[in-house]
């Protein structure tokens, strides 16, 4: 990744973070959006500090003209855009017929939309660099999972979007990765949304026992390197799920209705 400028979205936590400090280490140049500017700022103090080159940009991507800008400043910083890393994301956990359908808007504003906004400014640099366009999307975006509705939507919104992307620019040297990191320590869960858009506040899953976000952001490091289509990481929660949904869906209902009970505070009474 030497001297290849990367744009990340959603980088002032998690797995953003921890891809923005594991691919400045590789060599990269990165352009870091979120809206936590505070948070972008002393990420970049600590990047440079290690002689790093980092562009920040205050970024919403649920607006089109903060993704606009994110590209511009890139461009002016760098000249160039060769990876764009879709990860700004946001989750929610409440089941449908108590959801207020304003949370389904803001999901599909972030989730769709962001990785439709950047994406559509990105592209054309991107084109010329024969670069990739990653989305971070998530086991929701193969299977929908209860109590996730508009988590799920928007992630299988962006995996249609990023796989009719990949086939239209097939003879361009465009690569796609859809990733899905399955469930990462990160504070996802924590600002995920309830049923009436209000934060959940604390996470339901022992994040100690998962895949933490430097591990994810190895893995997706090498990915790019090897322009892989996809990557699906764990087994249990990852790979054996999309295989499951294959070869057995009415079992995979049953499994990840009883699994998503299994949560405290579960939606499901």
């Amino acid at each position: 990744m030497l001297n290849k400028v990367i744009i990340i979205t959603g980088a002032s936590s998690g797995i953003g973070m921890a891809c923005a400090r594991e691919m400045a280490r590789r060599g990269a140049l990165v352009s870091l959006g979120a809206r936590s500017f505070d948070k972008l700022q002393a990420l970049q103090q600590e990047l440079e500090q290690e002689g790093h080159q980092v562009e920040i940009t205050r970024t919403d991507v649920s607006q089109e003209a903060d993704c606009r800008q994110l590209v511009e400043n890139t461009i002016k910083r760098f000249g160039k855009i060769d990876i764009l890393i879709n990860n700004a994301g946001l989750s929610m956990r409440a089941i449908f017929t108590e959801l207020d359908l304003s949370v389904m808007k803001s999901l599909m504003d972030v989730n769709f939309w962001g990785t439709v906004y950047c994406t559509k400014y990105a592209l054309p640099y991107i084109l010329k660099e024969k670069g990739s366009v990653v989305g971070i999307s998530s086991i929701a975006g193969f299977i929908g999972l209860p109590g996730r509705a508009g988590y799920s939507a928007s992630k299988f919104a962006m995996q249609g979007f990023l796989e009719t992307i990949r086939v239209e620019n097939r003879k361009q040297g465009l690569h796609v990765l859809i990733t899905a990191p399955g469930f990462t320590a990160s504070n996802v869960r924590k600002s995920a949304l309830t049923a009436d858009g209000s934060q959940q506040g604390e996470t339901p899953r022992a994040e100690n026992k998962m895949m933490s976000a430097q591990e994810v952001a190895v893995h997706i490091s090498k990915a790019i390197i090897k322009r892989k289509r996809t990557l699906i990481l764990t087994f249990a929660e990852g790979k054996f799920t999309v295989f499951m949904h294959k070869w057995w869906p009415s079992l995979l209902d049953r499994l990840s209705y009883m699994h998503m009970a299994k949560e405290p505070n579960s939606p499901f009474h």
